[in-house]
């Protein structure tokens, strides 16, 4: 991947996920690593954060890099200038590119006009980095990807998005649960579907929680309102109010079953206070795995995997 764009789950082959798990598991036992002497990354956001900007900051200190957080107020991507214009200016001053954005197109732009690789740090189509960690999170808990199941409950939305996807590239059989109206979008099933065939595994969507939870491996959820789309917070609770995760549904999975969740968390909404506090909860390793998912990546992207790999020989 290096010098390459990552704005989607579908931009990376099965081999380069497996890889970039596998290299994340070992940084993670290695702590610090300086592989990205004199590399600087450029965090752009339009949404706030607290495990994105964060996990990416310490990332890239931990691999001896540095980090420049540009907040929606300094840069105003396509109000003060274009995001044409943004990313061809930050191209001549750092090396890496993260972006966290409202619309995908505003991130597809900046990859388009940066002569560096730019990260999808969160857009309203898809988020890969939360899939990686996902990935990384199952592949600790459970020994492995190809077989596991994951049912994910609820809206069908950015994070789902790359969930399915990341699934369907690894041999993950992948289950959802979404209300009518609030499915995955039709070329992103179209894309999974296609993936999973390829890699001997399955998708199921359904509109109801029983059906996708029966025998999991993995339970997930998200929240049912993202940032945005506060307006529609009380129509999407009626609309949702059947998709909880609680003990009942959790009963349906297998005993050992995982429970996830990307974070933040809406207490007693989405997931009940009983499940997330529970035995079954891994939502702290899962926001950790950020962290080392990340650092593979921008290893990867930037040429310090190449340094890396050669200590370990």
């Amino acid at each position: 991947m290096k010098g390459k764009d990552l704005l989607s789950m579908a931009d990376l082959s099965s081999e380069e996920i497996h890889l970039l798990l596998s290299d994340a598991l070992d940084m993670k036992n290695d702590g610090w690593l300086s592989v990205l002497d004199r590399k600087i990354l450029a965090l752009v956001f339009e949404k706030p954060s607290l495990r994105t900007r964060v996990s990416f900051e310490v990332a890239m200190k931990q691999l001896g890099g540095q980090t420049i957080y540009l907040s929606p107020a300094e840069v105003g991507m396509g109000k003060r200038e274009p995001v044409a214009d943004v990313a061809r200016v930050l191209c001549r001053y750092v090396n890496v590119i993260a972006a966290r954005t409202f619309s995908h197109e505003t991130v597809k732009t900046l990859a388009e006009y940066a002569d560096v690789p730019v990260i999808n740090a969160l857009s309203d189509l898809e988020h890969p980095c939360q899939a990686l960690a996902d990935l990384l999170t199952i592949m600790e808990k459970k020994g492995e990807l190809k077989g596991v199941n994951v049912a994910y409950i609820g809206d069908g939305n950015n994070v789902a998005n790359s969930l399915m996807l990341g699934c369907a590239l690894t041999g993950v059989n992948f289950r959802i649960a979404s209300p009518k109206g609030y499915s995955v979008p039709e070329n992103i099933l179209q894309m999974a579907e296609e993936f999973a065939t390829e890699n001997q595994a399955s998708i199921f969507c359904t509109e109801k929680p029983a059906e996708a939870a029966k025998g999991a491996d993995v339970v997930y959820t998200d929240v049912w309102t993202s940032m945005g789309q506060e307006a529609e917070t009380e129509i999407r609770r009626k609309v949702f109010a059947g998709y909880q995760v609680n003990q009942e549904l959790l009963n349906l999975a297998k005993e050992d079953v995982i429970f996830m969740h990307p974070l933040p968390a809406h207490h007693g909404e989405e997931v009940s206070e009983e499940v997330l506090s529970s035995r079954h909860s891994v939502v702290f390793d899962q926001a950790e795995n950020r962290l080392h998912a990340q650092k593979a990546l921008l290893a990867e992207m930037l040429g310090g995997l190449d340094i890396f790999l050669h200590r370990h020989k």
